[in-house]
């Protein structure tokens, strides 16, 4: 495992870049984020704003959403993967956010958990992003970074967000996740990471690394 001293350096680094990150995916409100967070499993960020852009303009409430029903939202997201169970998921949280929690977004995880389609890293995007909870959603890329900064050895999303709440500094841990996500998917790729461009590659020591 890495210094803690070396990972403070590498977030006041991230932080210094990018002392503002965000979401990449397009939402209205706390709905529409759960709604985008469950459609991405498994699809770009990208791809799903492209679809949402004009679902999110008439179904931006759980209500809306079940008066648009099943087969109307498929229209919309056909061009996602998995379209057919996400519809299916999106429509029953729908119910259920209506007949458990007054059609509120609950910031709670369990709570979030027991909503169809609804896991733990989605349910940690969700407390990140919108209710600026420090959870961290452990993502490819997420599992992929922590691995080749030595930041965890953990084999499963749920290890390694374990070692990287105890290893992160507190202070960092609500933007840590946007920076390592980021980082991820434009700078530290999985097949061809940018190390040019790296502004940490000074602490790397992956086998792949490409300077």
């Amino acid at each position: 495992m890495r210094p803690k001293a070396e990972i403070l350096r590498i977030m006041e680094i991230f932080n210094q870049k990018n002392p503002n990150p965000r979401c990449e995916l397009n939402f209205h409100n706390a709905y529409t984020l759960l709604v985008a967070v469950v459609l991405s499993a498994q699809s770009t960020d990208k791809g799903v704003n492209r679809a949402t852009e004009k679902l999110f303009q008439i179904a931006d409430t759980p209500q809306k959403m079940l008066d648009l029903g099943e087969e109307g939202l498929i229209s919309y997201i056909r061009t996602i993967g998995l379209f057919n169970n996400k519809a299916k998921n999106i429509i029953a949280l729908s119910r259920e956010l209506i007949e458990r929690f007054g059609g509120e977004i609950p910031n709670n995880r369990e709570a979030l958990e027991t909503l169809p389609g609804v896991g733990r890293k989605t349910a940690n995007v969700v407390l990140n992003v919108w209710f600026h909870e420090p959870a961290l959603a452990v993502d490819t890329h997420v599992m992929r970074i922590s691995r080749r900064l030595d930041f965890s050895k953990g084999k499963t999303p749920l290890a390694i967000e374990m070692d990287l709440l105890k290893v992160l500094p507190d202070k960092y841990i609500l933007n840590a996740n946007h920076w390592l996500v980021l980082f991820g998917r434009y700078i530290c790729k999985a097949q061809k990471p940018l190390c040019s461009q790296c502004p940490i590659a000074s602490f790397c020591h992956s086998r792949d690394k490409q300077c």
